[in-house]
């Protein structure tokens, strides 16, 4: 009685509705193409888990590959290599799934943003072991990366949308600028008045980021407000 008791416990207790997903980077049109070639041409026994999970591993690797750059500019090269098998690994599994009719919406959102999550802290804290970029500019780029995830979770309960992109920006255009960063930061560190390459597009980020979230929390609060308008 006690073990069907507990059974019961885990059974869903509303139907699952997908949340609309919003993709609206620059990159998205093309990219959507390449990935459903690729996931046509994939042998059968590579598996959409295993996809999730060679993406994540190259997330921490990236993360390792920062920090071994404050001894050695290879590991600049080796987060580059890294970034992207990391964008394979991520941007493959959902497309994977979709392409064989084998999707789990659920475990799908819940695992992917999970280690989404793990791999930017791996990811952020090798940036700020780097040398390369200050530990506070890490930090603060890392809170403002999970308060952002944070709002699109809430939203995605809330309104039923999941936003990918924010303002044509996803997660392929900043894989793109921290590649294009590595380059340059190979044959300039530092650049005007000694500040370091890294430092001043962090402090662009920022500002960037910092936007891009009170402009998506306020105008979901006020899409919140006039859906549930207390007359």
């Amino acid at each position: 009685m006690l073990t069907q008791t507990l059974a019961d416990s885990t059974k869903p207790t509303r139907l699952f509705c997908s949340a609309l997903r919003l993709q609206q980077s620059i990159l998205a049109g093309p990219e959507k193409r390449l990935l459903i070639w690729m996931a046509e041409r994939t042998p059968e026994w590579i598996h959409p888990d295993h996809l999730t999970t060679f993406g994540f591993l190259a997330q921490l690797m990236t993360g390792v590959s920062y920090a071994l750059a404050r001894s050695s500019q290879l590991g600049l090269t080796g987060a580059i290599v890294f970034l992207i098998l990391n964008w394979f690994g991520d941007s493959m599994d959902g497309t994977l799934a979709r392409v064989r009719q084998q999707q789990r919406p659920r475990y799908g959102f819940y695992v992917d943003h999970m280690l989404d999550s793990i791999g930017a802290v791996a990811l952020m804290s090798g940036l700020a072991l780097s040398g390369y970029m200050t530990p506070l500019i890490a930090i603060a780029l890392l809170v403002l990366f999970l308060l952002l995830s944070i709002q699109s979770y809430l939203a995605t309960y809330a309104l039923g949308e999941f936003r990918m992109s924010f303002w044509s920006l996803g997660p392929t255009e900043l894989r793109l600028f921290l590649i294009l960063g590595n380059l340059a930061a190979c044959r300039w560190p530092m650049v005007v008045k000694g500040y370091r390459l890294f430092d001043v597009g962090g402090a662009v980020g920022i500002g960037g980021m910092s936007l891009i979230l009170l402009w998506f929390t306020g105008r979901n609060i006020m899409r919140l407000y006039d859906l549930e308008r207390i007359s």
